[in-house]
């Protein structure tokens, strides 16, 4: 499956549960770990490990396997690697916390001035 059908399949399946403010991030340029980040938020914990679990089903369901889960126990965040797409679901408060929109944010071109020589 190519990564923009399972970035779509990722989003479907956060949407068929209710995830709040999903964003998918465009990480190529700034990581060779994935391609995209896909994030969202749930009401409750109960809430963040159905919209993770629900997202692990869609993609076996496509013959696909998650390379790791992390976070199902606490369930403030969890976090689905599956290559391409890293997978986020956390809880509203977790996620202003670690604020991954900003972290993940392309350096503006006046401050790649500042960045040491490659």
């Amino acid at each position: 499956m190519q990564t923009e059908q399972m970035k779509k399949l990722v989003i479907q399946a956060m949407e068929d549960l209710k995830a709040v403010d999903i964003r998918s991030l465009d990480i190529s340029e700034l990581s060779t770990v994935a391609d995209y980040m896909v994030i969202a938020s749930g009401t409750s914990r109960r809430h963040v490990n159905a919209i993770a679990d629900n997202v692990v089903m869609k993609i076996k369901e496509n013959g696909m396997l998650p390379l790791g889960i992390e976070g199902e126990q606490e369930s403030d965040w969890v976090l689905v690697d599956l290559g391409d797409i890293i997978v986020n679901v956390m809880m509203p408060d977790t996620r202003v916390f670690y604020d991954l929109e900003k972290l993940w944010q392309p350096i503006p071109e006046q401050d790649k001035s500042v960045l040491p020589p490659e």
